[in-house]
């Protein structure tokens, strides 16, 4: 199942999921920081798959201003986003996943490093940790595992297009821009069954990124 705000988004990744040997796949438009919205979207892809055993939550957006310019709206635009729909789909597999399951959750670097004017952003990817960890010890009856990817520069229209970057406030070193593939290996590693014994973790896929002093 594949949620996107937009719905050609999920489209396009219901489709690329065929096309690498998924026998089915199912795409919706979702607000992810509607409640109502979840829940209904949710219940339509369990009536015809049944409910996930793997949930990614990797919606994100990021704004860029500084604290003195933020409004209460745009901190409340940026948590919805990343960090409500998390919450929400944790909630709802807490109540669902009868057999177990796994909930892999896509952070960031800003979650532990971050840069000025994103902090609605860095404050909500470090709230997605905390998240991460009391979730993964009240999914432990459930048989649940809960872990956390902190990805650094991934190449994408979200790094490409961030303000931050186009001033060159925040430096990005073509040597540590990663891939989609790269993020993706490691949450399959985390949804597998290799990772049984990894939970509450934060794993961070930055190409050393943040290994520099």
């Amino acid at each position: 199942m594949v949620f996107d705000h937009r719905l050609e988004n999920a489209e396009k990744g219901a489709q690329a999921a065929r096309q690498a040997g998924a026998t089915a796949a199912y795409s919706a438009g979702l607000d992810i920081g509607d409640e109502d919205a979840v829940v209904a979207a949710l219940e339509q892809g369990a009536r015809e798959f049944g409910f996930p055993d793997v949930i990614v939550n990797n919606a994100g957006a990021m704004g860029s201003k500084s604290i003195a310019d933020l409004t209460v709206d745009d901190w409340l635009s940026t948590l919805r986003v990343d960090l409500l729909g998390a919450f929400l789909f944790t909630r709802e597999a807490f109540k669902q996943m009868k057999n177990g399951g796994v909930i892999v959750n896509v952070a960031s670097i800003h979650a532990i490093e971050t840069t000025s004017n994103a902090a609605p952003y860095a404050a909500a990817k470090a709230a997605m940790l905390s998240l991460t960890r009391t979730a993964s010890i009240e999914g432990k009856d459930l048989r649940i595992r809960v872990n956390a990817v902190l990805p650094g520069a991934i190449d994408t229209p979200m790094l490409r297009e961030n303000p931050n970057v186009k001033s060159g406030n925040e430096k990005i070193d073509e040597r540590e821009v990663g891939q989609t593939s790269d993020i993706a290996e490691v949450i399959a590693f985390l949804a597998s069954d290799e990772a049984r014994f990894v939970n509450g973790a934060s794993i961070v896929a930055d190409g050393g990124r943040i290994a520099r002093l």
